[in-house]
């Protein structure tokens, strides 16, 4: 996750008034996208799930994820 301006590219949506931006080719091969805020004994931080958690291991994914 990153603080981004948004552009004509991205699908922007707002969830417990927090304002979420991906871009729409990205977000066509990830849907749905759900993110939450957890805490653990190992600390606290966001939680990202989508469909591409379920994409292989190896292959065509994101290198820098």
């Amino acid at each position: 996750m990153t603080l981004d301006e948004s552009q004509e590219s991205d699908v922007v949506f707002t969830d417990r008034g927090i304002q979420y931006l991906i871009e729409k080719n990205l977000f066509e091969e990830v849907k749905p996208v759900k993110v939450d805020f957890t805490r653990s004994f190992r600390g606290s931080g966001f939680q990202l799930t989508s469909n591409l958690s379920k994409r292989p291991a190896f292959g065509d994914g994101c290198s820098s994820c």
